[in-house]
């Protein structure tokens, strides 16, 4: 079974997009290649528990195992050594891309603090999106009462989109709220 988002995509997006950029092929028409979820740990140097438990939250929000990024050189200032855990990210394709989009949309962003909707000027020219989140626990997968640390989160979402343009009309059209 597809995906509410991909459904709406191939039935309501896929046209529009087509009519107001006047593409010649339905092949040319952007669409959301990937979503990559990372979540940095800092306090992973001293302790790599907290790495883990980023990871689990962060496989719990995603429903995706993680890969643990490390770091690929050592900074003396910071104690960090060539290797060290220094957080995790997820890269979702397809149907669980979709899914964590529509949850990201229609139920996370709306439980933030103080929320106006998202900057419209995070592109970053190639017509890939980033958003980052400053509490992991907008997510209703995560139980408040068992989190040990509030811990932010990026979100990239990466489109097939030539422009910046084509990408925010892509994302407008999933319901991404954008600020005026």
């Amino acid at each position: 079974m597809k995906p509410r988002l991909q459904e709406h995509f191939e039935a309501q997006v896929r046209p529009a997009l087509m009519e107001q950029f006047g593409y010649a092929n339905v092949m040319q028409v952007p669409r959301i290649e990937k979503i990559v979820v990372n979540m940095g740990v800092g306090e992973g140097v001293q302790d790599a528990k907290k790495v883990a438990a980023a990871a689990g939250e962060l496989g719990q929000i995603t429903g995706q195992k993680p890969i643990v990024t490390r770091a690929k050189r050592s900074v003396s200032n910071f104690k960090l050594r060539e290797g060290m855990p220094v957080g995790c990210k997820v890269t979702l394709r397809r149907n669980l891309m979709y899914e964590f989009l529509d949850r990201l949309v229609t139920v996370a962003l709306p439980r933030v603090r103080d929320f106006r909707g998202v900057s419209g000027k995070s592109f970053d020219g190639k017509g890939n999106f980033a958003l980052g989140l400053k509490e992991q626990i907008v997510f209703p997968e995560i139980e408040y009462d068992k989190v040990n640390e509030i811990r932010g989160m990026d979100i990239v979402i990466v489109t097939s989109a030539q422009t910046d343009e084509e990408a925010k009309a892509l994302l407008k059209n999933f319901d991404m709220p954008f600020r005026n």
